[in-house]
């Protein structure tokens, strides 16, 4: 993984990727922030996200982060895919809040990165995510 500046590209896997992103067009969230090796994203948190216990099912913030690493590692030339990932759950969330995740490349080395993605409500930390990409073929 090689990281390219800015100005030098304009994230077009990334952005396409995104853009061709289902599931999380329909959740509503949104791209923020685009650079090397980094992306910044939100989601508002609906009704229908909460869970029994009346807090934001764990599964919509996984999801989110993942999304943020995935346009992430996918910002420089070269397509990628999830090898492995984890989260913690720190504190939770709720209806009405609206979540944002940064993600940002910590180590790349071969066809492997490692990337970090902290998801915010406010000034809380709400959920650590880290998940490590392996570039992919291209088409």
């Amino acid at each position: 993984m090689t990281s390219v500046p800015d100005e030098v590209t304009d994230h077009a896997i990334a952005r396409r990727m995104f853009a061709e992103d289902n599931a999380s067009r329909a959740l509503g969230i949104e791209l923020l922030e685009l650079g090397a090796g980094r992306a910044r994203m939100s989601m508002c948190i609906g009704a229908q996200m909460v869970n029994g216990h009346g807090i934001t099912h764990g599964g919509y913030v996984f999801l989110l982060a993942d999304t943020a690493f995935a346009v992430a590692c996918n910002s420089g030339d070269d397509a990628a895919v999830a090898a492995r990932c984890d989260i913690r759950f720190l504190r939770p969330t709720h209806s009405g809040d609206l979540l944002v995740a940064d993600a940002r490349e910590v180590a790349g080395f071969g066809r492997n990165g490692i990337y970090d993605v902290t998801v915010t409500s406010g000034e809380q930390v709400v959920a650590e995510f880290r998940g490590d990409s392996r570039t992919i073929a291209r088409p």
